[in-house]
């Protein structure tokens, strides 16, 4: 069901991130204002709305690309400012639209993350992520869209991270790449990791989400459970969410 603590926006269940009176981007224009919500610990919680409205400054927040202009937001119940950057970009890992590859192999592309990964680990994250272990040597600027994305899953993580962020991952591929992406958000959450994931496609939203969040004109519009949301008395939300397509 969905909840309200105070003026917070949750789910039942666990959080990673709790975000409160969130403000965001140039001081005389923010992108988001006013964002209050819990995101959740398990399963993958999908970002939806039109471009600009906010949504991916919204996900830069949780591993610090961005910082916000007033409010506050926690990560595992400690605020995010006392974090080391680098240190929380390892436990929450981000992949971005266009994936960013490295010079070298995918070995070496693999070593930006772990510098000394044994072929055993690289190996079998490779295979976690469906890449065929011939690959490890090849040069990373040779692989299809697809497949460098897949790296780039593969690379977060070596890290072992217990979130991922994930902005658009498919907007550049072929449906068949897309697919084999989805998959893999599938099982990485079936395995723990939390994904939180921006996405324009309502299809894929109705593929991938557990829950939803709306985000229009930079606020949190609604935020709750996919089947909830698709019934909201809120055109808008049921429109944002693909409800009677």
């Amino acid at each position: 069901m969905v909840e309200r603590r105070g003026t917070v926006a949750t789910v039942s269940g666990p959080s990673v991130f709790e975000l409160r009176d969130v403000v965001a981007g140039p001081t005389a224009d923010p992108i988001l204002r006013d964002v209050s919500v819990s995101i959740p610990a398990e399963g993958i919680t999908v970002l939806a709305g039109p471009s600009g409205g906010g949504k991916s400054t919204l996900l830069r927040l949780l591993n610090r690309l961005d910082d916000p202009i007033s409010g506050e937001i926690s990560w595992k119940g400690t605020s995010l400012d006392e974090w080391d950057p680098t240190e929380l970009r390892r436990q929450v890992a981000m992949i971005f639209q266009q994936p960013p590859l490295f010079e070298g192999t995918v070995r070496d592309n693999l070593c930006v993350a772990s510098p000394d990964v044994s072929d055993d680990r690289a190996l079998h994250v490779l295979d976690h992520v469906d890449l065929a272990p011939e690959l490890i040597d090849r040069d990373a600027s040779l692989l299809s869209g697809g497949e460098a994305q897949r790296m780039c899953v593969a690379r977060a993580l070596l890290t072992d991270p217990d979130v991922v962020l994930a902005d658009e991952p498919t907007a550049a591929l072929d449906t068949a790449a897309r697919h084999t992406v989805e998959d893999l958000a599938r099982k990485l959450a079936a395995s723990g990791v939390a994904l939180v994931w921006v996405t324009h496609d309502t299809d894929q939203l109705r593929r991938l989400a557990d829950h939803v969040g709306t985000v229009v004109d930079g606020r949190l519009t609604a935020f709750g459970h996919l089947e909830e949301l698709s019934e909201s008395a809120d055109p808008t939300v049921r429109r944002l969410v693909g409800a009677g397509q």
